[in-house]
């Protein structure tokens, strides 16, 4: 039997949490949040449109059209407005499982989401090193688009 050390260990796991507060109610930023994860997803500087299946056991994908596109994962729960769970490889083309948590909460005339991305496997440097800045992007866009409503 083979036994991993802890850096072992810590070099095939990635863990990323935020709190991100946002000016606006729990209906009006659940909304924003299955429309900044999908239809009105983007990169810096481009669009990348998703698609969410808004229920449990839904996909959640990127359709490149004529049958083409990748899958990120699967909606694994969905509580509306407070709970958006989902679990798959997202954007790594590798071995590897995620999970990503929003949970969501009304204080004092603002929303707060905590955001949790959980992953286990072959996780690439690449990776590891964007993804913080990747959620950081996604989660900025998201506050704007609510706070606009």
């Amino acid at each position: 039997m083979t036994t991993l050390t802890a850096t072992e260990i810590d070099n095939l796991t990635l863990r990323i949490e935020q709190e991100i507060r946002v000016k606006a109610t729990l209906e009006v930023t659940f909304a924003a949040l299955l429309e900044q994860l999908g239809p009105g997803s983007e990169t810096p500087g481009a669009p990348m449109p998703m698609v969410i299946e808004a229920w449990p056991g839904g996909r959640w994908f990127r359709d490149l059209g004529n049958g083409n596109g990748h899958f990120w994962a699967v909606v694994q729960a969905i509580k509306r407005p407070t709970l958006l769970e989902f679990n798959g490889p997202l954007f790594m083309s590798h071995p590897v499982t995620n999970n990503v948590q929003y949970r969501l909460s009304y204080e004092n005339g603002e929303t707060i989401i905590k955001f949790v991305h959980s992953g286990f496997g072959l996780v690439s440097d690449e990776h590891r090193k964007g993804v913080t800045t990747g959620w950081t992007f996604i989660h900025d866009e998201l506050r704007k688009r609510a706070e606009q409503k």
